[in-house]
């Protein structure tokens, strides 16, 4: 682990200048017990079939900018334009209603992010799930998803070892995460230190936050799936190496066979479909 510290520390300190700070999103909305017979449901009449998604109402600002873009017409036309089996199937690019056969896509946004709602381990990313997709940590620290892409989540089944093992990456993802917080709140000492070329100076200041990070990891406490994300992974399936990363804004009520269709089509290069799959009308119910 200290060398992933000291990998972590280098990438870090060389592109401070150049990236925004912000830990904003890894406090999480308080957990409360949705109301169903509230929930909004949107239906996907896609080439292959009806999907119908529920929307969260722990998750205000994803929910309300869906139903917006529903509204909107945004996601009539829109393809499904990467699809990778036991994985996800993911649309909500705009420009893909006019793309050729060769087209790249993935880049069509309505050209705003939202702010990064997680509410876990209420939701997770189990077969099924509704989550908002986004740029990467690096251009992108506070997790903050894409104005419109999302991707359905199909997943795969797991071992009780295989989570485990899962349940230790996720320990030593946290241990990086608050790792890289701590080189944002140093952010001037570094600075300064890399002006003076103080590289005794910068070793010492690495092994303080060495030993700050794995003091707070231990208050924290030892990553745990819950008993019902254990369930699920272990009879449904889904992607739990996701959890904690991607806004999950709703979930599948109707059609999880008509999104196993889609994740078992042909797919060629950048795992877009050969024979396009649309959704051809979404509407709120």
């Amino acid at each position: 682990m200290r060398r992933n510290y000291i990998l972590s520390f280098i990438l870090v300190a060389l592109t401070l200048l150049s990236c925004s700070a912000s830990n904003s999103s890894e406090s999480a909305p308080k957990q409360v017990k949705n109301d169903k017979s509230k929930m909004t449901k949107v239906e996907l009449q896609t080439s292959l079939g009806n999907i119908v998604v529920e929307l969260y109402n722990e998750t205000p600002q994803h929910r309300d900018n869906f139903i917006k873009l529903v509204k909107d017409g945004y996601y009539d036309g829109v393809l499904f334009h990467r699809v990778i089996k036991d994985f996800m199937i993911q649309t909500g690019d705009g420009n893909s209603k006019t793309a050729g056969p060769d087209a790249m896509l993935g880049d069509g946004d309505p050209g705003y992010t939202i702010p990064a709602e997680f509410v876990y381990p209420q939701y997770f990313h189990k077969r099924g799930a509704l989550a908002a997709a986004r740029t990467g940590d690096q251009v992108n620290p506070e997790r903050r998803s894409s104005g419109s892409q999302f991707y359905i989540v199909t997943g795969k089944i797991y071992s009780s070892d295989d989570l485990q093992m899962m349940a230790k990456r996720m320990a030593d993802m946290k241990k990086q995460e608050i790792f890289r917080r701590l080189i944002t709140e140093n952010r001037a000492r570094i600075e300064e230190l890399q002006k003076q070329q103080d590289n005794a100076g910068l070793q010492t200041l690495q092994n303080e936050l060495i030993q700050a990070t794995e003091a707070e990891a231990a208050q924290q406490g030892p990553a745990k799936m819950t008993d019902e994300q254990i369930n699920a992974y272990t009879i449904i399936g889904g992607t739990p190496h996701l959890d904690g990363q991607y806004t999950v804004f709703g979930e599948v009520v109707e059609g999880m066979d008509v999104v196993d269709k889609i994740q078992n089509v042909q797919t060629g290069k950048a795992d877009r479909p050969t024979t396009d799959v649309k959704i051809i009308k979404a509407r709120i119910l």
